[in-house]
């Protein structure tokens, strides 16, 4: 199954599901492929045939559109290196979950969560520490006879005790000794939430952009730019968070007004598209549009507020 099949697969499962999907685009190299929005579950999808394309600067962005939108990063893949993923499994890299497809399947139309983790060194799981020490008192078992059940010292045992991993090898012959179950899901978006490395130099941008961004900040927003999405920033205050995208020159506005009004509509968040000339279109889909002069007179940042509210409707 190529890239392609496996997006349109995961596509299909989602509204099939009760998510509300973002259209679909034909641009290559994004941080994220599909954006899905279940109640309050908001999904940024990005899907590889093979997990080993994924960057460290692609998660990195990812990641951050997520915490901003406060949203869940998550990758869904086939492969990586020559072997495919396991099912049930769920694997990371650089703090991006990762699952195959019928993990994700499983999780998200099936409700079955996935048990088992892969981490430096193999396969895990996640052992109830609390029920694991019930059953040690109840039974009145020592450190030393645990220890010895699952082949592993009485440190590990303590361990094992104050919420410690373990590999499904031990886990099972404790699970076996107890006949009790001990075993827990894994929450597939405990992801890392460091930024860092994830914020992107204005030097990336043409001076159109670096322009709409320095004017945004001196108002007071905070300016976050990305560089694989539809939108080429988020602007946000106490108040919004901005789906921010900016024209140059005689570049497709209505193109770009619908790729990031639909994306807005998704997340949940207000748009906002910004062009070097004057239109005569003012809104394109409920997504303001503020060309570079209008741009320029704006003083405060409660004016720009005002704009997007009146020209939004």
């Amino acid at each position: 199954m190529n890239r392609e099949q496996l997006i349109n697969e995961i596509r299909d499962l989602l509204a099939k599901t009760g998510f509300y999907l973002s259209d679909k685009a034909n641009t290559r190299g994004m941080s994220f492929d599909i954006i899905a929005r279940r109640d309050q579950n908001l999904l940024l999808i990005k899907v590889l045939a093979n997990v080993d394309a994924f960057t460290e600067t692609n998660a990195g962005e990812l990641k951050l559109i997520a915490r901003t939108l406060d949203g869940s990063p998550i990758l869904v893949g086939q492969r990586s290196g020559g072997g495919r993923l396991e099912e049930g499994v769920i694997y990371s890299r650089f703090g991006v979950p990762i699952l195959s497809k019928e993990t994700f399947v499983d999780f998200f139309a099936e409700g079955v969560p996935p048990f088992v983790f892969a981490a430096p060194g193999g396969l895990y799981v996640r052992l109830d520490g609390d029920l694991l020490r019930k059953l040690r008192d109840t039974k009145n078992i020592s450190l030393g006879t645990l220890a010895e059940v699952a082949g592993v010292s009485r440190r590990t045992v303590q361990m094992y005790l104050e919420g410690m991993s373990a590999t499904i090898d031990i886990a099972l012959r404790l699970e076996e000794f107890f006949g009790e179950p001990l075993v827990i899901p894994v929450d597939p978006f405990a992801y890392t939430k460091d930024l860092e490395q994830a914020l992107v130099s204005w030097d990336e941008f043409d001076t159109f952009e670096k322009h709409v961004f320095q004017k945004l900040q001196n108002l007071g927003f905070e300016v976050l730019p990305t560089l694989r999405c539809p939108f080429e920033a988020l602007t946000s205050d106490r108040e919004a968070i901005y789906l921010t995208g900016v024209r140059t020159g005689n570049e497709n506005v209505e193109e770009k007004v619908a790729m990031v009004s639909n994306i807005s509509k998704v997340a949940e968040r207000d748009s906002v598209v910004f062009v070097e000339k004057s239109r005569l279109r003012v809104s394109i889909r409920g997504t303001p549009i503020i060309n570079k002069d209008e741009l320029r007179k704006i003083k405060e940042r409660e004016e720009i507020q005002d704009l997007i509210e009146e020209r939004k409707k």
